[in-house]
């Protein structure tokens, strides 16, 4: 029996507990494996030390924001090609193309349902796997 390649990782950068819990519980029951991180820090720690297939970026997070380090995510030749989804409660007119000009390639406004959020992981990754 062939080994089956591990389920797509997703890094989520939220420093709300409760937002955090509700992303992983959709995600990891869609299939998913879940990595955490509570600021830009953790978040950059992550991504060296393994390569998620998406991030889910929350905007208001402690110290280095979610736009800037979205920024730093798409200026390292090492993670640019990492699709970003901004999952935020900045849900302002305009807000999604701030989102999208700092590099996000998917916006999702909180309170969001939970299947949008799968929905809109699967469609990034799709979006990177080639033939697709």
């Amino acid at each position: 029996m062939p080994d089956q390649a591990p389920a797509p990782l997703v890094l989520i950068v939220e420093d709300d507990l409760h937002s955090c819990r509700i992303a992983v519980a959709a995600l990891e029951h869609a299939g998913f494996r879940c990595q955490t991180a509570a600021n830009a820090g953790e978040a950059l720690t992550d991504l060296q030390r393994e390569r998620p297939q998406v991030v889910l970026m929350d905007f208001n997070l402690p110290g280095l924001d979610g736009l800037q380090l979205t920024r730093w995510i798409k200026e390292d030749d090492l993670t640019r090609d990492i699709p970003v989804l901004a999952v935020t409660a900045y849900a302002m007119e305009g807000d999604a193309d701030i989102a999208r000009e700092s590099g996000c390639a998917g916006y999702l406004a909180k309170p969001y349902d939970p299947a949008d959020l799968v929905r809109e992981t699967k469609r990034l990754l799709d979006a990177t796997r080639p033939g697709t």
